[in-house]
């Protein structure tokens, strides 16, 4: 039998960070761009505020 892999190293502290994805228009060429990061729970409403 295969083992089984672990997939949660720290329990509880895993689910406190977010993928936040937001819409940038590049200044450039004026198309729209996506910007991607891993966040705490926290620190959301500062990144969709900028």
């Amino acid at each position: 039998m295969a083992k089984k892999p672990v997939a949660r190293t720290h329990e509880g502290q895993d689910r406190a960070y977010t993928k936040a994805i937001k819409m940038v228009k590049s200044p450039k060429t004026g198309a729209y761009m996506f910007e991607e990061k891993i966040l705490h729970k926290d620190q959301l409403k500062d990144f969709f505020e900028k």
